[in-house]
């Protein structure tokens, strides 16, 4: 794992910049928190609203990204007096924080806006339960919250907004049915039955922290589609948690919320989190518990068995998302799998014309954006083959067939980065192979998404085969190496159309 995390390749230092951002972002936002005078609770709130504007708003455009963060307090705030009103009374406390839940999860359907809000609404809700905030303490909070937010977004559109040098890529809308055949639909069912359970097995454990089991459910079910990747997260989460626990114990408590020390790692763990997100689940809740145990530490309440409590309700919690993805409306890995493969390689093909295009002296055609589409879409490939990569899969032939389908794929889009490099020279001259080459890609592309894919015809399979001095029919064939080579894993692979399967 600390390979993924530190060797994973970051193309143009996204990563890198994006958690670095975080840390000035969020620590401008608590600092001035402290500046106006306002109390740890409201600076802890504010510190959170900036966190989440940062980390969750992903809208494919600055302008979009800029909308959506003004729209989240109109989502926030009114659901922080809720929860503040229902404090004192756990039975409307708990339906309402269920339907937080469940509407959070639906609101998904509309892509990355409504999944950021959602993600608001629920963490508003949730942050108000580790506070047990009251109705005095809301305008000091609203305050806290529209500055922070206020400053991160200075930080993020103003001061260091990198995005605006980077190529626009729509994030990939996923498979979509109609009704209870809707991903989302059947997604906010689920969390919201597995949040119940949680709820109540968690208030079981304690009065006082069960809402650490709903968190656990909610995190589980964010950015999964199928019910192997919900299994993988859970235990990823269980993992992390409990490494981070460990931690905890050699860091927090000996600390005991001392100032500058306790500042000093929340902005490593601020760090740890933005900069793992992408490449390591456990790593990034690594992270998350060590600065929750460093917040208990300033808040005065953290002890050994605060920590094993967490591990408990994040185990339970995770459980009850478990018990939801396998028993209601469940949806396959196998169909989510086949839906992701096949959208990345119509976006290879899309990639190899605009590239193409571009070689034959188009002046519109422009391969950057799709070849960061495809980099979004590798990335739900990934997460959708999880489970059948994961070291505890029995199944060997399906672990190496994916394994095989991964590389392959991580395979085209090298090629088709390189070629689009190539065609960004101006001096890059056109070679009426290309045409023939791209057409090879398009024939073995149009194979590889049939129902049932079948052999590559002749011509294809021992095209690539031939060398080429031009570095433009090189990528092009190595290309058609890599999905000819796909035939084979697609084939075996028992991939469905149906989520019922």
């Amino acid at each position: 794992m600390l390979k993924r995390v530190f060797v994973a390749p970051d193309p143009g230092r996204v990563r890198l910049r994006f958690a670095a951002r975080a840390v000035l972002g969020i620590g401008l936002a608590v600092a001035l928190c402290g500046l106006a005078g306002l109390s740890l609770a409201a600076a802890i709130t504010g510190g959170l609203a900036a966190l989440l504007a940062l980390f969750t708003v992903t809208d494919p455009t600055v302008r979009g990204q800029a909308a959506t963060t003004a729209l989240l307090p109109l989502v926030g705030l009114p659901l922080l007096a809720v929860a503040a009103v229902l404090h004192d009374q756990p039975v409307a406390r708990d339906l309402a924080f269920l339907t937080v839940m469940g509407v959070g999860v639906y609101a998904r359907r509309w892509g990355p806006r409504g999944h950021a809000l959602g993600v608001f609404a629920f963490m508003t809700f949730f942050a108000a339960q580790f506070l047990h905030t009251v109705p005095e303490q809301l305008p000091e909070l609203y305050v806290a919250v529209v500055l922070s937010l206020c400053v991160s977004s200075a930080v993020r559109f103003g001061l260091w907004c990198y995005e605006r040098r980077l190529p626009v890529a729509a994030a990939p809308a996923p498979p979509e049915g109609r009704g209870l055949a809707r991903i989302t639909t059947r997604q906010a069912v689920q969390a919201t039955l597995g949040g119940a359970f949680a709820l109540g097995l968690g208030q079981v454990l304690s009065d006082q922290r069960w809402y650490w089991a709903v968190g656990a459910t909610w995190w589980v079910f964010v950015n999964t589609t199928s019910r192997g990747e919900t299994l993988v997260r859970g235990f990823r989460r269980v993992l992390g948690t409990v490494i981070g626990i460990v931690a905890g114990f050699a860091v927090a408590i000996p600390l005991d919320g001392a100032g500058a020390p306790t500042a000093a790692i929340v902005a490593v763990c601020v760090f740890g989190i933005f900069y793992t997100a992408a490449v390591s689940y456990s790593w990034m809740m690594f992270f998350v518990t060590v600065m929750v145990g460093m917040l208990y530490g300033v808040l005065g309440v953290l002890d050994a068995s605060l920590l094993w409590l967490r591990v408990a309700e994040t185990a339970v919690g995770s459980l009850g998302a478990v018990i939801a993805v396998l028993l209601v409306l469940p949806v396959t890995t196998h169909a989510i799998t086949d839906a992701w493969i096949q959208k990345a390689l119509r976006c290879v093909h899309t990639c190899t014309a605009e590239a193409a295009d571009r070689l034959a002296g188009s002046t519109v055609a422009d391969p950057g954006p799709r070849i960061a589409e495809l980099e979004l879409l590798l990335g739900r490939v990934r997460l959708s083959l999880a489970p059948l990569v994961h070291p505890l899969n029995p199944l060997r032939a399906r672990k190496a067939r994916a394994r095989k389908v991964l590389a392959l794929l991580d395979d085209c889009a090298r090629e088709v980065r390189g070629l689009a490099l190539v065609a960004a020279d101006p001096d890059a001259s056109h070679d009426d192979r290309l045409t023939a080459a791209c057409w090879r890609v398009q024939s073995a592309v149009e194979v590889l998404t049939s129902p049932r894919p079948g052999a590559i015809p002749a011509a294809l399979a021992h095209a690539h085969r031939c060398t080429a001095a031009d570095p433009a029919l090189a990528h092009l064939h190595d290309l058609e190496r890599a999905l000819t080579e796909l035939v084979s894993p697609l084939s075996h692979a028992p991939y469905t159309t149906s989520m019922n399967t």
